[in-house]
């Protein structure tokens, strides 16, 4: 029997390695979503800064969200295994027909659900939906920068067909049957694996992917980021030039 999803769900999935400082901005940010159809998936990694902990008070604090029928699953990993297989076992966890990433230092705009729901609503055509976003600088939330690496439309196939990069990976929600298809992230290519991903889930043409112009997400910059580890100044320049 195969599995089947369930219609107008959005499983959002978070993962969390060592990320206290930041949940509560994360967290209060799913919360305020205006689309009410969602399951939240958090999966710790073996954190050792107590992350775990503060998600289960945190998840006790909101027990009327709880009673409300939401589903919230929280899965702790008894060994550190990296970012894709954290986040893969987050995707085998979601049952809805839409899958969105949101990772744990960033913050999602209230409206980012229900206009990426209703563009893919919208667009059966397309598997993969981005955002734009804003970047800010830890402890300046209210000083956020625009970014200008995104593409839009014809010109992100024509990026990717040339190695290039043009969706932030923490904006993009896609249907559960993109996962079901692809899998999940590889573990053969570590600080590459949300690249690796989105080009997994591309479509030859790449007519099936595509990034909404609104900003509906808010990259926190700080200096324990993941991305700094692997990429480095240069590539925080590029992608966050302003």
């Amino acid at each position: 029997m195969s599995f089947q999803r369930v219609p107008g769900l959005v499983s959002i999935v978070v993962t969390v390695y060592n990320k206290l400082p930041y949940l509560a901005d994360c967290l209060t940010s799913l919360l305020n979503q205006t689309y009410t159809n969602w399951e939240l998936i958090l999966v710790d990694d073996a954190s050792t800064d107590g992350s775990y902990d503060y998600v289960m008070n945190w998840l006790n604090g909101n027990e009327p969200l709880l009673r409300e029928g939401k589903g919230i699953y929280t899965l702790r990993l008894p060994r550190n295994i990296g970012y894709a297989g954290t986040i893969t076992a987050g995707m085998f966890l979601a049952k809805g027909e839409f899958i969105a990433i949101q990772d744990a230092d960033d913050l999602s705009h209230p409206e980012r659900v229900a206009k990426q729901v209703r563009y893919l609503d919208q667009h059966p055509q397309i598997d993969l939906l981005g955002t734009n976003y804003e970047v800010f600088e830890d402890g300046q939330p209210d000083r956020k920068l625009p970014v200008y690496w995104l593409k839009y439309g014809d010109q992100i196939g024509k990026v990717y067909a040339e190695g290039g990069h043009c969706i932030c990976h923490g904006t993009a929600m896609f249907r559960g049957k993109v996962f079901d298809q692809i899998g999940g992230h590889t573990r053969r290519i570590e600080g590459a694996e949300d690249y690796e991903f989105i080009v997994k889930a591309i479509k030859p043409g790449a007519k099936n992917v595509d990034n909404l112009r609104e900003v509906l997400y808010y990259y926190r910059k700080h200096q324990k980021q993941r991305s700094r580890k692997y990429f480095g100044k240069s590539q925080q320049a590029h992608d966050y030039d302003a």
